[in-house]
């Protein structure tokens, strides 16, 4: 068993990347093969309505098992749930109809959702109280490597469905979770993150008002990029752009990879001093800025494949970076408000704003872009931007 802070976090940060990799690539695999067998944008989006809808109910109660049972145990739940999930996908194609994988997506968002609330509140465990720098760096390595690794998820599950069947690209990644699964068991520390008390079923809601608008100001954000981002986009490249399932899986992973990157950078980019609450106000009002500015692009010069093929590249690059620096700021912001005694509690029910605002803006995806098109994604996605910046302007410690 690992026994000191920095090889505990090693074995959680190894765990997350496994998890991660598996979900970034049955994201791809899921959104282009139903698409490739006729499935409007839609219904590939109610897909995934189970997926966010039972994470936004995982982590509430996920961080009120934490605390009581301990954290290596509800990430090895995770796992070993994400391997029944991918497992769920293995029967013949013609079982697959759409009950069928929004039940395997349901399984798969409620372990995605025990293992990163698991990740996050464990890092506040291994670190000291007095150690903020190295708190906010560890929390930012974790994130952005982990988006990285679902950037390099999203590569594979298009890489794997152009080289083998869906069933044998499901395969693999069974191998892969469930690897990860053996290691964590061996490795973690065994009373991580349990409580000295028994927390009672009312806690998992949090009664700090610093917490509570900082959860809102999540769900905002992450709304904010899902209602373009997950299924209208990759749709979009396809059926109006004409890029094959190849080149969508390939530019979405070096996005994400990209996007991870400037989240490990977060803490180096000027934003680690004392009023990071101010920073996170000026940074929500930037990105709303990004996505004007995209808009308005699009809208004046968008008039043409090529156009819109650059406009669209360009601009997810700029968006990628600054909503990067965003999302870092606010994943160290919650664990340094989360109570010790209580981290679980407290990062379980911040990420359940999070897979909350995931569950609208994954919806709205399918729905708008059916209905009025990319562009009023985009425009929606401006929307709820600038009333993440609202939101953020009355945080405080």
């Amino acid at each position: 068993m690992a026994s000191s802070p920095m090889q505990q976090y090693a074995v959680i940060t190894g765990n997350y990347w496994a998890f991660t990799l598996s979900d970034g690539a049955l994201r791809m695999l899921v959104v282009l093969y139903f698409y490739q067998l006729g499935y409007t944008p839609l219904a590939i989006a109610s897909l995934f309505l189970f997926y966010e809808f039972f994470g936004v109910v995982t982590n509430l109660v996920g961080g009120w098992l934490g605390a009581r049972l301990g954290l290596n145990r509800t990430m090895q739940l995770g796992m070993l749930l994400q391997v029944g999930a991918l497992s769920m996908l293995l029967v013949d194609e013609s079982m697959l109809s759409v009950a069928w994988v929004m039940a395997a997506q349901a399984l798969s968002g409620i372990a995605k959702d025990l293992n990163k609330m698991s990740a996050k509140s464990a890092i506040k465990m291994v670190v000291s109280e007095h150690q903020q720098g190295r708190l906010y760096s560890w929390i930012a390595i974790l994130t952005g490597s982990k988006n990285a690794l679902k950037g390099i998820g999203y590569f594979l599950g298009g890489a794997l469905l152009a080289l083998m069947s869906f069933k044998g690209a499901i395969t693999a990644l069974v191998l892969l979770v469930g690897t990860g699964f053996l290691l964590s068991s061996l490795l973690l520390q065994e009373d991580l993150g349990r409580t000295k008390y028994k927390p009672k079923f009312k806690d998992m809601f949090s009664k700090s008002a610093a917490l509570n608008r900082l959860s809102a100001a999540r769900l905002l954000l992450f709304a904010s990029r899902d209602v373009w981002f997950v299924v209208a986009l990759p749709v979009f490249f396809i059926s109006q752009l004409g890029w094959q399932h190849g080149e969508v899986g390939t530019f979405m992973a070096v996005w994400i990879i990209g996007y991870g990157v400037v989240q490990s950078l977060a803490p180096r980019l000027g934003l680690k001093n004392s009023d990071v609450f101010a920073q996170a106000v000026r940074l929500s009002a930037l990105l709303a800025l990004t996505t004007a500015l995209i808009v308005a692009v699009y809208w004046v010069f968008g008039n043409s494949v090529p156009m819109q093929t650059w406009i669209l590249v360009i601009g997810l690059l700029l968006f990628g970076a600054v909503f990067a620096i965003n999302s870092s700021l606010h994943s160290y912001l919650v664990v340094k408000l989360a109570d010790r005694d209580s981290v679980s509690l407290d990062v379980g029910f911040y990420y359940m704003a999070n897979a909350s605002g995931r569950l609208i803006g994954t919806v709205l995806s399918g729905w708008l872009y059916q209905q009025s098109g990319l562009l009023a994604c985009l425009v929606c996605a401006l929307c709820m931007q600038v009333a993440t910046w609202w939101v953020s302007r009355g945080l405080r410690d």
